[in-house]
This record gives structure tokens, C-alpha cells and sequence, in this order.
């Protein structure tokens, strides 16, 4: 993949120069990874580095700095505008362990999330770039922070996101709750942060769940069900596919 920087100053790019350049080599190991166990074939042609601002507002206007398509990763490795960003997700609600967590974001955390987007070239996904991805967004938007956190973390740092990522969920679940996670689609980036951000969470702990508890930790198992959802015609919801739609009544 070609590495393009695309900072507004020289001395922009030289601040976030040494970051970007261990980011890369790790990222390598975790192409590999994808590359040698989980179908990633047609890999983007690049990376582009920027700009929390650049990558809100000229390269796209979500308010994620962060975001694929079918030749380019668009990313910040501003990690300090990383860890401002995800404390809004709390809207001004105190909770001392989560703000702590994102105080204290680390490498390895803005790692995932280039891990993240990488992982949705995988060819594992049924669902092309260009189509309109309505009835299964979770599971892929689940499956690629679960496989680049349990991939990329050691065992502490993924039990530390999936414990912050659950009390977020119970957090917001009265306000933004009150919907299927198959209804996680394009409208849904049309919200606040935490909106956006409630469905990812809901889908990477519904993932979490799939892989570890009801597979037995084996993920091709449940690649496998997805397949088999995709090719019988998604008669059904993937949600009630997999029998999780009352996932976070505790009933599943």
C-alpha cells in the first residue's frame, strides 16, 4: 500500500512522523495476519494520513477520522484529537473508568482502528464497497473491531475495551437503544457521535459474543453462518439469523 501524507504544514506531518511510522510496521504484522487467515486478497492501493480537520471536513464529512473505500484508508494519527474526540462520546455524562480509559488512548488502541479499516477488504464480507449495505453493516462493523482488537491488543487491553464499550452500551441504551442493530445502516451516520458510535459498540459486543461464547472462540464458525445467511436469500434478519435480537434485554 502506498503512504501518502496529506498534512496542511511540513511541521505537521513532522510531529505525527515518528507515530505513523510504528504504526505502519505493526499494521504489516496484522496484514499478514489477514492476508494468511482471513481472505484479505485485494488490499487498498493506500493510506492516507491526515488530519482530524482534513478528514472530517475536505475528504468526507462524517465526523470519524477514519473511514475506507475501495482503494483508500483515509486516517488521523492525531492521538490526542483520538482521545478528545472519543470523550465526547459521554455527552457531558461522568463516568470516572471511562473517561480514564479514553484519557489515556493508546497507540495500540488508534492501531485497531487502522486494523479496523483494513480488515473491511477482506473477502470475507459478501457485501461490496459500492453497495447498499443495509441488513448486515453490524456484523462486518462488529467483526472488523473484534478481529483487529483481538488480533492487535494483548488479552488486558481487549478486556479493557470490551468492559468500557459495554458500559457505554448500558449508558446510552435508553437514549439511542430503540432499535434492531439490522437497522444499522447509511442513515445511521446522519446522528451525534454517540448515536453512531452506540451501534458499533452494540455490534462489536454482539460479535464478541458469536465468536467467544457461541462458537467457542472459532470465528470461521461464524463466518460460516454469515455465508450461509448471504447464500439462502437472507430470508430472515441477520439478527434473528443468529438468534441474538434480545441480546441486550439478557435473554439471549
Amino acid at each position: 500500500m502506498k503512504q501518502i501524507f496529506a498534512f496542511e504544514t511540513k511541521e505537521e506531518y513532522e510531529e505525527h512522523e515518528g507515530l505513523i511510522k510504528r504504526l505502519n510496521e505493526k499494521l504489516k504484522v496484522y496484514q499478514a495476519e489477514l492476508e494468511a487467515n482471513y481472505k484479505l486478497i485485494d488490499k487498498p492501493k493506500a493510506i492516507v494520513w491526515t488530519s482530524v480537520e482534513l478528514a472530517t471536513t475536505v475528504f468526507s464529512n462524517l465526523p470519524l477520522p477514519a473511514f475506507t473505500n475501495r482503494d483508500t484508508i483515509y486516517i488521523s494519527p492525531e492521538l490526542f484529537k483520538w482521545r478528545e474526540l472519543f470523550l465526547k462520546q459521554l455527552e457531558g455524562k461522568n463516568h470516572a473508568k471511562v473517561e480514564a480509559f479514553y484519557k489515556n488512548m493508546s497507540e495500540n488502541q488508534l492501531l485497531t482502528i487502522v486494523g479496523h479499516e483494513l480488515t473491511h477488504h477482506s473477502d470475507l464480507f459478501v457485501d461490496e464497497f459500492d453497495a447498499d449495505r443495509e441488513d448486515s453493516i453490524w456484523f462486518e462493523e462488529g467483526m472488523c473491531d473484534y478481529l483487529s482488537r483481538k488480533r492487535i491488543l494483548n488479552d488486558q487491553e481487549f478486556k479493557d475495551v470490551t468492559a468500557v464499550e459495554r458500559e457505554l452500551v448500558d449508558m446510552f441504551h435508553g437514549k439511542y437503544g430503540n432499535h434492531s442493530l439490522d437497522d444499522f445502516g447509511e442513515a445511521s451516520y446522519q446522528g451525534s457521535l454517540s448515536s453512531i458510535l452506540f451501534n458499533y459498540w452494540r455490534s462489536f459486543l454482539v460479535v464478541t459474543y458469536l465468536v467467544e461464547e457461541r462458537a467457542n472462540n472459532n470465528i470461521h464458525q461464524v463466518f460460516s453462518e454469515y455465508h450461509k445467511w448471504h447464500e439462502n436469500g437472507r430470508k430472515q434478519p441477520l439478527t434473528k439469523y443468529f438468534e441474538v435480537e434480545s441480546f441486550f434485554s439478557g435473554s439471549v
